[in-house]
């Protein structure tokens, strides 16, 4: 049987941690001179995009980690 305390933990945790790493990706792509968004998107630069999902794997292992 399933105890729904603990679904509803998982899912406010996981939203609390999606959300934290929003957000830091928006700070850092505030703190580069120029837009990660759209050098990723407009302008297809591939190494940008291995930086920018480095950083955001990075922080998502920290997260879990301090969920956890």
């Amino acid at each position: 049987m399933i105890d729904l305390h603990l679904v509803l933990n998982s899912l406010v945790f996981a939203g609390i941690g999606i959300l934290v790493l929003i957000l830091s990706f928006m700070l850092i792509d505030r703190l580069t001179p120029h837009s990660l968004w759209k050098e990723i998107i407009e302008k297809h630069n591939i190494s940008v995009a291995i930086v920018a999902a480095a950083f955001m794997l990075s922080l998502a292992i920290i997260i879990a980690s301090a969920i956890h």
